[in-house]
């Protein structure tokens, strides 16, 4: 066993004025760890919007009725408050879990070597989406599950998802400049692609928004819509989700594409159908819990393969680091 460095006085105090800089300094991880870290608030952001619809779909999102705290006179659930206290104040402790999960991924990126500021700085995006998704998450129990509050809810964990997603991938890759490895019409398509699926997420809101599935036992309020109609649409969009998804992989195969992109394409067909099929049995089925819960999950997979179809388009070498050369020799009695 090795000895122990002394922790001088200065250490401390830097330690404590910049903790972040200081194990940056003592500590340089491999590349493979920064991508594990990066990888861990991605899984983490699947299993909190799993878990925020369990609670949901049990009916326990007023399990806890206040926020922070979880009654008037209690930090946490009590046993009195039976099966939906669980749900919801189990749901809320993961929060801390997904930070945690969002704090190694932002000492890591800070301490890799060389400082790559941009895969710091979406770590950082990542610890603000969270605190503010908390804060509207309380918002959401104090007004009463109100359904617009509860889409917003939801939407915020989607973007939540999109910058994980994106830290991930950058974790993979290197600085340089990105490089297309596509045509302009190409990655024009894809972002419509982006925008369709977007749209596809947002109805998605209202659906839930509209339909039978409040979050609670009592009489909740809920958005004053045809829930059918706005079904409908979702399933419009799905479509030409679909149809842009295989267009762009006939096209990819068309010009004889890098591997990457029509793999990343595949991918994405492939969880759009079975996220349609979980769709529709949902659908003809009267919405069973079990089956919306898994669509939800689903709605998770297909925006991530949505993100890697776009950022597949491109790739970003390594930077050149410039490294000092040999020192010249000098030959004495001669000329250069």
């Amino acid at each position: 066993m090795g000895r122990v460095p002394n922790v001088t006085r200065a250490d401390a105090v830097a330690a404590v004025r910049n903790p972040l800089a200081f194990i940056a300094e003592h500590w340089t991880p491999t590349r493979r760890t920064v991508q594990r870290a990066a990888l861990y608030p991605l899984v983490m952001s699947v299993v909190i919007v799993v878990t925020g619809g369990a609670v949901r779909l049990t009916g326990s999102g007023l399990g806890c009725p206040t926020w922070p705290k979880c009654t008037d006179d209690s930090l946490t659930a009590t046993g009195a408050m039976g099966f939906h206290g669980a749900i919801e104040f189990g749901n809320r402790m993961l929060t801390y879990v997904l930070c945690a999960a969002v704090g190694w991924a932002i000492i890591a990126a800070r301490s890799e070597k060389p400082y790559r500021r941009s895969l710091t700085r979406l770590g950082w995006a990542q610890f603000w989406l969270v605190m503010s998704n908390a804060v509207l998450g309380g918002i959401v129990v104090l007004v009463g599950l109100n359904p617009y509050t509860v889409a917003a809810h939801f939407l915020a964990a989607t973007a939540l998802l999109a910058v994980a997603a994106v830290m991930w991938q950058r974790a993979r890759e290197g600085d340089g400049e990105p490089r297309p490895l596509v045509g302009k019409p190409v990655q024009q398509l894809v972002w419509f692609l982006v925008v369709a699926s977007t749209l596809l997420i947002a109805v998605g809101t209202v659906v839930t928004g509209a339909g039978p599935h409040a979050g609670d036992s009592s009489e909740v309020e809920r958005m004053p819509l045809d829930w059918e109609t706005i079904a409908k649409l979702h399933a419009v969009l799905a479509w030409i989700v679909v149809t842009l998804t295989f267009a762009l992989w006939f096209i990819l195969k068309a010009v004889d594409a890098p591997k990457n992109p029509l793999d990343r394409t595949r991918d994405l067909f492939l969880v759009l159908l079975g996220q349609g099929v979980i769709g529709y049995v949902q659908y003809f089925t009267d919405l069973p819990e079990a089956l919306v819960g898994l669509h939800m999950f689903g709605s998770c997979l297909v925006w991530i393969a949505v993100l890697r179809v776009l950022l597949a388009l491109r790739e970003r070498p390594e930077t050149a680091i410039d490294l000092p050369g040999p020192a010249a020799e000098v030959t004495v009695g001669t000329r250069a």
